[in-house]
């Protein structure tokens, strides 16, 4: 599995050599399984600790703080490139990291520093102090450069030994990424024994697959056709859809009973494919997936959206008990809408 690598530079002064180096850097990795994010702090401009709450509690009222939420939290490693400055990181760098808390835990974090006599290694030293009270795994191997020998008008110098160093880091990272991924999954505990949701990885999409086509067999007989995106889907259609939906897996005691996805559409949080396991429903489980799903859309959406069989009566009158208000989408199916910052009611489909 490909490694998603945030690749987070440092410095934001004016005439920098961060954004050089991490061009080296991705280039210089380029032949391993990895997934780059280059995150440059001067272009995210993050302000300085603005949230009124605590990071810890993972509640920002900032956009540009559930972003860099965001950012961080899908990584499976980072990598630093800091400059060092009075024998200390950056204070961009510590902003970045205290920004936030829980999006960075049980993630590695490797360095490439740079500087003039220290070869920026008293900055990396600082930051994994840092890096370390925020459970992150600090690893090994670190690139340190000396500027006046390792750069040239502005550029890294080529050196096939700088280029392993650099794959050193990001070996080791990966390594590391992979034993501690059972740490990083974000479980919530659900309503009934045994129940889980986490952000869906690529290892559940088969059986999401599987899943879904169980349980739109309902929606097909409801409305008599098979002539539903659901059950026409293939595994490759379906991990393509990650690049525009947000994918959440339920499991119970391991095994998968329920999903749901989710995008924003404008001014719509957009809703899709909310499905409970025939066997599991009638226990909670949808509304409580709805509920989580519903409280992830993003600042700056009005109302929340979901279609659903136009023939669907279970389906339909349990959300309008929910507070959704139907109207025709075409001839197969009904919209159904809910204003965002409208108070949920007890009753919630459990499909």
């Amino acid at each position: 599995m490909s490694t998603k690598l945030l690749v987070l530079v440092a410095s934001t002064r004016p005439g920098r050599i961060g954004p050089a180096i991490a061009e080296w850097f991705v280039r210089a990795i380029a032949s391993e399984p990895v997934t780059v994010d280059v995150a440059d702090l001067a272009e995210i401009g993050l302000p300085l600790l603005d949230e009124p709450g605590h990071p810890s509690s993972g509640e920002y009222v900032h956009e540009h703080t559930r972003a860099w939420s965001r950012r961080v939290d899908a990584a499976d490693a980072v990598v630093v490139i800091t400059p060092e400055y009075n024998s200390g990181m950056p204070a961009t760098l510590k902003n970045a990291f205290d920004v936030l808390y829980r999006e960075w835990a049980w993630k590695p974090i490797g360095f490439v520093g740079y500087g003039n006599t220290s070869a920026g290694t008293r900055a990396v030293q600082m930051a994994k102090q840092v890096a370390t009270s925020l459970r992150m795994v600090p690893v090994g191997a670190t690139v340190a450069l000396r500027l006046a020998e390792s750069t040239r008008d502005g550029q890294v110098i080529p050196s096939a030994d700088r280029d392993a160093a650099a794959r050193g880091v990001l070996r080791e990272v990966a390594k590391v990424a992979r034993v501690t991924r059972p740490l990083r999954s974000r479980e919530t505990p659900g309503p009934v024994d045994g129940v889980v949701l986490t952000v869906a990885e690529s290892e559940d999409l088969p059986e999401l697959l599987v899943l879904q086509r169980c349980c739109w067999v309902q929606e097909a007989l409801a409305n008599e056709t098979l002539d539903l995106a659901p059950l026409r889907e293939s595994l490759v259609e379906l991990r393509a859809s990650g690049s525009t939906w947000q994918q959440w897996c339920v499991r119970r005691d391991g095994r998968l009973i329920a999903a749901a996805r989710a995008r924003r559409a404008g001014t719509a949080w957009e809703i899709g494919r909310l499905m409970v396991a025939p066997d599991q429903a009638g226990q909670g489980i949808g509304s409580w997936l709805l509920a989580h799903v519903e409280a992830q859309a993003p600042e700056g959406t009005t109302h929340h959206r979901l279609h659903t069989g136009r023939r669907s009566t279970r389906n339909i009158e349990l959300y309008e008990r929910a507070g959704y208000t139907v109207a025709p989408a075409d001839e197969m199916s009904v919209s159904l809408t809910r204003p965002r910052d409208s108070a949920p009611t007890q009753s919630r489909p459990g499909r």
